[in-house]
């Protein structure tokens, strides 16, 4: 590792380990504790590791990332580039001396073009399938036009409901209206009546 590198980014060594000041603003930028976990159970299923050792592992993890990105941001600059890309990573992990890991590193970075590339392609759901993008599409639009039906249907029977309570609406206007001009003939029938009695 660079001492110049590391002394110029406000970090100090203390027994072989490069750590971050405490002072510094990026003090809460630490890998979580539960991905550290998670990969020393699948890396040594069979050992316990104490919970220091585990804290210092994401110490450890979080200043090789800090010391990693901070020399890709550097040949960044120099080549006059304003995002860190692969290739950045690729050429700080020669520059620290970390040589022997850049062919499992370009492995991992063909994984993950290859996964991103897949994204890109399509949804991944309808590559499972195994149903043709045409297919799908069809299919598509034999549900618009049932709903489109179903809609209509819906709609004509709304209507139909409407037309039904304003004819009854009208019946029994009707009705209300001969009930009232029932009443009022025998009460004219009577005055007639009273009239002829004079």
């Amino acid at each position: 590792m660079k001492e110049d590198v590391d002394l110029r980014r406000g970090h100090h060594r203390h027994e072989g380990f490069a750590m971050a000041s405490t002072s510094g603003p990026d003090d809460e930028l630490t890998i979580p504790r539960a991905a550290i976990n998670k990969l020393i159970k699948e890396l040594l299923p069979s050992v316990r590791v104490a919970n220091d050792a585990r804290e210092l592992i994401v110490n450890c993890c979080t200043e090789f990332i800090h010391l990693v990105s901070s020399e890709a941001n550097d040949i960044c600059n120099k080549s006059e580039k304003k995002t860190i890309s692969p290739e950045h990573v690729i050429k700080a992990l020669e520059s620290l001396g970390f040589g022997a890991y850049i062919g499992e590193v370009k492995d991992v970075l063909q994984e993950c073009k290859t996964v991103a590339l897949k994204r890109r392609k399509g949804s991944s759901r309808l590559e499972n399938l195994g149903i043709p993008e045409e297919e799908l599409l069809r299919q598509q639009q034999e549900l618009f036009a049932k709903a489109r039906q179903q809609q209509a249907e819906l709609e004509q029977q709304q209507w139909l409901q409407m037309q039904h309570a304003a004819l009854q609406a009208q019946q029994q206007q009707a009705q209300q209206q001969a009930r009232q001009q029932g009443q009022a003939v025998p009460k004219a029938s009577a005055a007639s009546n009273d009239n002829e009695g004079l």
